[in-house]
């Protein structure tokens, strides 16, 4: 059974999230991001992140606003305000973030999905394969996170590089297919121990996508990913495989 003070928390921690991404994207609509995949990210990955991630967006996202960039190119600076004034490890925190966020719309879309349509599971091996459930639907998620992923850092790379569309998505898999895949573990592995061990064994309730209680694991999951892809991103940034954000 699932105890009250945990409905509650997951009722709060969810409030919190989509309070704080209601609050960046207003900002968003006033001062607009100079790349414009970034008015999504930021919404996104704050609703698994909260106030740390808005506190994150209001320190370092709004320098990538199209108003500081346009001041900072009528200056002539040799770097925008988004990179000179921004640490390396944030640097590589945004660009952990800008992965998750296409990671996060997959899964938001693809857990949704397998509700709402119980015969996707049996597409993906539940019941034929896995006679677990969870594990058909983590395929689903990884396809939709792969491709909603690989779309965000192409319009991220592809006019940032001034590349052609083929080279573009050629760019976007070298950049962003580790980075997703290390993020995907993460977020897999925090939902099987909350599934089997804390709900099915010492709770002894069921994970449902239907629960307030399925969605909070869903945002810890979220930054367990954040935390397996950073040092992918430091090395895929480092070795200049992924542009600096």
């Amino acid at each position: 059974m699932v105890p009250p003070w945990l409905h509650v928390l997951a009722i709060a921690c969810l409030a919190a999230g989509i309070g704080c991404a209601t609050i960046i994207a207003t900002d968003e609509f006033r001062r607009p991001q100079h790349m414009w995949i970034m008015n999504v990210v930021w919404p996104v990955v704050a609703l698994f992140g909260g106030v740390l991630v808005l506190s994150f967006y209001f320190q370092y996202g709004c320098l990538g606003t199209r108003k500081y960039i346009k001041a900072a190119t009528s200056r002539e600076q040799r770097q925008p305000p988004n990179k000179a004034g921004t640490p390396f490890p944030m640097m590589v925190a945004k660009g952990a973030l800008h992965c998750g966020a296409g990671c996060t719309l997959g899964d938001i879309l693809a857990e949704t999905l397998a509700f709402f349509l119980p015969a996707v599971p049996l597409w993906f091996g539940w019941k034929a394969l896995f006679s677990e459930k969870m594990f058909a639907v983590w395929i689903l998620d990884y396809i939709f996170a792969f491709a909603i992923g690989i779309a965000f850092q192409y319009f991220t790379i592809k006019p940032m590089r001034q590349l052609s569309v083929w080279e573009g998505l050629a760019q976007a898999l070298k950049a962003d297919a580790l980075s997703l895949t290390a993020w995907q573990v993460g977020m897999y592995g925090v939902m099987a121990i909350a599934k089997f061990y804390l709900f099915g064994i010492l709770l002894n309730a069921p994970l449902e996508t239907d629960s307030v209680e399925f969605w909070f694991t869903m945002q810890i999951a979220m930054i367990a990913g954040f935390v397996t892809s950073y040092p992918v991103n430091w090395w895929l940034i480092t070795a200049k495989i992924k542009e600096r954000m």
